[in-house]
Order: C-alpha cells, then structure tokens, then sequence
C-alpha cells in the first residue's frame, strides 16, 4: 500500500459485516488486526483477510483497542501493521495471539540519507491560483484588518514573569460574567501566566522561546488587545520584548467610560500592547487595581469588532492528539486528515506537531516534502530529540505512555504512524521552529515536545485558531484564546464523556467512511470557527493550559 493508504488507513474492503464488528485490517499485507470489541479466548472469528481465510481463534482474552495476529511471525522479524513495521517480535507469535508489549519491541532507525534522497520525485504541489480549488466555504469571523482573522475575540492577560501570574488571575476574577456582559462582542478574558521569565541567561533559546510564545499569544487574531503584568526586576524586561520581539508598550488609563487609549506608534510587524510593572506600580493591590481600568479600557476596544462573513482560506488549524488509544489512527486521526486535506485545498493553513511522535513515521512526511530542504529540516529536528533525550537517559521509545499502552498502543512507532494520519495527504510546506510563525497556506511541522499543553501552546503562538484534539483514553483539555474540538476515536468514550467531547469518530468502526465523517467534521469546524461554543468553552476550561516548552537551564 502506498504512503496515502498507510497514513488514512480504512477498513478492509472485502471484510464481511461480521469481521467489521470484531477486527479490522489496515493495510494489505499486515500481520496485525484492531479489535473492535474485546475478544474472548477460544471464539471462532470469521477472518478480515482473503474470502476462505480460516477462522481467527484468539489464544487470550484479548481488549478492545489492542492488536491479534493475523498472521504468524518468526522471532526477531518485524509485525506489520498500517503496511509498515510497527516493531519486531521479540518471541514467536502464532495466529490469534495478543500483540503487545510481552512479544513487541521497537526496533525504528531513522535513515537520514534515505529520508530525505529517497523522496519522491514529483510531489503533488500547493495551487497558488486556487485553479481547483473547491467550492468557496466561508465562516463568521473577526477581521483584524491587516490580513489576520480571528475565530474568537479575546482579551489577553499575560505575565511576563512567574512572579506576576497571581496578580493577572487577580484582575481577571473582577470581570465576572455579569460584567463581561456588558460588553457583548468580546468571548472573555484569557490569561497566558507560566512558570518563567527569570533566572535563565538574557537572550539565551530559553529566554527567546518564550519570548516568541509571548509575541505570537499577543499578535494573535482572537486576540482584540492585550495586558503583559511584570514584576520588574525580571528577565523578560518590556526593552527585552522590544528589541527582540518587536512588543510596544501603549499607554491605557482610566476606563471604557473615557476610551482613553493611546495610539500604538508600532511600526512594520511591531505588535501594541499595554505593560505594567509590580514594583514601579507599588505593590500586588495597586497593580490589580489599575489593571482593572486598564483591562475596562481594553475590553471596549476588543468590544468594537464584529463578526463578519470571512473565507475558509483564514481557517489555521492545529493538530493534536492525546490519550490516544488503539482505535486513534484507524477512525479520529485519519478523519482529521481528511479535514486537514479540505482547509488546505481551501487555501488555509494546518499544523502537525508533536516531534517526538513522528518518530517511526517520518517517512510518511518527507516523501511528501516539497523540496530537499523541506525533508531535511524535519530529520534534523529528528535527531535534535534522540540527542537530547539521551543527554538525560532516555529513547524516544519511552513514549507511548502507560494511558496509550494500556488503549492498546505498543511501541512509538506504532503510535506515530497513527498519529501522522492527522496530517492527510498534503504536501509538506515547511518545517517551523517552536512558537514561529506557521505558513498560512498549506501543511506544516511545528517542532514541539509530546506534551499536549506545551504543544498546542506553541502552535496557537504560531498563529493557529482552531484545534483539532483527537483522543481515544479521554481528554479533558480546553483552550484560550483558541477553541478546542474534541474528536472522540470511539463511541464508548464519545457517549461515556459526552460533556467533554464535540465529535464521534467511532462510527468508522460501523462501516462509514473516512471520507464522508471527515465531511462531516468539516461543516462542524466551520460552525466552531463561527462562534458555536465547543464542549470545553461550555464547561470554561482553558485557564491554566498555557504551557510553554523552554529548553534550558535555570540559574
């Protein structure tokens, strides 16, 4: 099967009904099939492979979600599955038998020569004039004026240091919902506090990614304006954000009832936003007390934009995926790179991230590169985890975690080649570093930790707004100033946390088809991106999730 197939794996098209309800297959030629319900031992099961096949006897018990051999494997061969080797057997498997952690060991070596020369000849390029692109799909959204558009409109609290992250939750705890009402085109308040900003060296990658994370929160579009709290005797200075981050400092006093905001004088790609500062203030109270005029002021200049009708070219999607299970790269992730494919071809923007879960499947990525130094860069970013990681004694197969083994997850590479499903069939425009700004049209690689917090974190600093959250275990995780879609890989868990989850993309299991769920997820993206509240702004999460990933020491 060809990298399309293995990255949008489907059910096996000659199984019969009955093999859809208990295994399916996703690639022609694997050793391995997912139960689509727990598996008794001794039960005959009508076997998924070619018509006459022998029945498929389970030798254990084996749980939804995890993998039985369709085939036998030798010790020390590799298991396919997704058409590509997932591991090597470490004992003898015989048909029926669970696969899993007791006789499945990662065995993936990245070949950089080979990643990158051995990438397609001719890959399917991005279409600049739009001449097939797909009937033209339009959302409500908030037009910035400069090019940027927004999906929500917020405004923003950020700390520039730790040491001023209670006093932001301060100022925002005197804007309850009953004041915010009164300002009714503004979706909230959204805090961006975290756990730095001092004792790492001036200027250092730490000190810079957060600074990019910073930048990227407060020239966000669904962001209508901003307020960065400090203490003073910082790192993160508001002369460091200038010269390095192109961060102005505006004057605001008093409150909406005056509009007394000073003209940013920001000049290119400057970004305006209100500073204060705890000890030139005097103090934790006087500092709350006049962010709150200031932030009165800022919620009546955010209040005068508007929802208006807007292109789907503006649709900036990140991909992510946590507490993945068994069922996340045959159903959720597969249908999100079916919507991935759609924004694309509607000229807008999508996000893979997640380095250290694209390991095992990078091959699936470079081979779509659009050039040498496309798939280079990806590599590099590659071998900078294996590198770092063994600094502190770890591999890159210390990932899935015991959540994602326990859905039925084996090695890492299994895990990424499900994972990179999320990315469709697009080409590779551009690998970006942590919190850069991302391509606005088509598909990019942001390279980010595993970690879902830090990762969204650093794509939404990049400039995405909207999420696409796949998840098979269960996740509760909410975002601001961007919404979160949550996309449930199994119907269990979409009806067993129905508050929590927005889509079901378990119903592949029943025999629809990525295709037309993707569809599907597609019109409810578009309802999102226009205002409908996702699951997780209903219940307001999205308050502590600000993570950003700093690489470095503390001094």
């Amino acid at each position: 099967m060809d990298s399309f197939n293995r990255a949008n794996p489907i059910i096996n098209q000659n199984a019969t009904s009955a093999a859809i309800s208990s295994i399916v297959v996703l690639s022609e030629g694997d050793h391995v099939g997912v139960a689509v319900r727990r598996l008794i031992a001794g039960e005959n099961i009508e076997s998924p492979l070619a018509s006459g096949s022998d029945p498929i006897v389970p030798g254990q018990a084996i749980p939804a979600g995890h993998k039985i051999a369709l085939r036998s494997v030798a010790i020390g061969d590799p298991v396919l599955k997704y058409g590509s080797p997932i591991g090597v057997a470490t004992e003898a498997i015989s048909v029926g038998d669970h696969v899993h952690s007791h006789n499945l060991a990662d065995a993936h070596e990245s070949n950089m020569g080979n990643a990158v020369t051995g990438r397609r000849s001719t890959v399917r390029s991005l279409d600049p004039e739009n001449t097939h692109r797909p009937q033209r799909r339009e959302f409500l959204g908030y037009d910035r004026g400069d090019g940027r558009v927004g999906t929500r409109n917020y405004v923003l609290i950020a700390s520039r240091v730790n040491c001023s992250a209670t006093v932001c939750h301060q100022i925002a705890k005197r804007f309850p919902v009953e004041r915010l009402a009164e300002f009714p085109n503004v979706d909230g308040i959204a805090l961006a506090t975290h756990t730095t900003g001092c004792a790492l060296q001036y200027a250092s990658p730490k000190q810079q990614a957060l600074g990019r994370v910073l930048r990227g929160y407060a020239a966000h579009a669904n962001v209508g304006a901003t307020l960065m709290i400090g203490l003073g005797c910082e790192q993160t200075t508001p002369e460091y954000l200038k010269d390095h981050h192109r961060l102005v400092s505006i004057g605001v006093n008093g409150s909406s009832k005056n509009n007394a905001i000073a003209e940013p004088s920001c000049q290119n790609d400057e970004v305006g936003v209100a500073m204060l500062t705890m000890q030139a203030e005097g103090g934790t109270r006087a500092t709350i007390d006049r962010g709150e005029r200031m932030i009165e002021t800022l919620l009546d200049q955010a209040n005068q934009f508007r929802r208006t009708p807007v292109d789907a070219s503006h649709l900036r999607l990140a991909l992510e995926c946590g507490g993945s299970d068994g069922y996340s790269g045959v159903t959720a992730n597969p249908v999100v790179g079916r919507v991935a494919d759609l924004v694309v071809a509607h000229g807008g923007a999508a996000v893979l991230s997640e380095t250290t879960e694209i390991y095992g499947a990078e091959h699936l990525l470079t081979s779509r590169a659009v050039s040498d130094e496309v798939a280079a860069k990806l590599i590099a970013k590659i071998q900078w985890w294996k590198e770092h990681v063994a600094v502190y004694g770890g591999v890159l197969d210390n990932n899935p975690s015991i959540g994602n083994k326990a859905g039925g997850l084996t090695t890492i590479t299994e895990k990424s080649l499900g994972a990179v499903a999320k990315s469709g069939t697009s080409p590779l425009v551009d690998v970006v570093d942590y919190a850069a700004p991302i391509p606005t049209q088509g598909l990019s690689v942001m390279d980010t930790p595993g970690f879902d917090p830090a990762s969204v974190t650093g794509k939404v600093a990049g400039g995405c707004n909207l999420v696409l959250f796949t998840t098979g275990r269960g996740s509760c995780f909410g975002g601001k100033p961007v919404p979160v879609i949550k996309i449930a890989s199994n119907s269990l868990l979409f009806e067993s946390m129905s508050e929590d989850m927005d889509f079901d993309a378990g119903v592949v299991l029943t025999g629809q088809t990525i295709e037309s769920v993707g569809d599907r997820l597609w019109e409810q993206v578009l309802l999102h991106a226009s205002g409908t509240a996702t699951c997780s702004e209903q219940l307001g999460l999205g308050d502590h999730e600000f993570v950003p990933w700093t690489v470095g020491p503390t001094l």
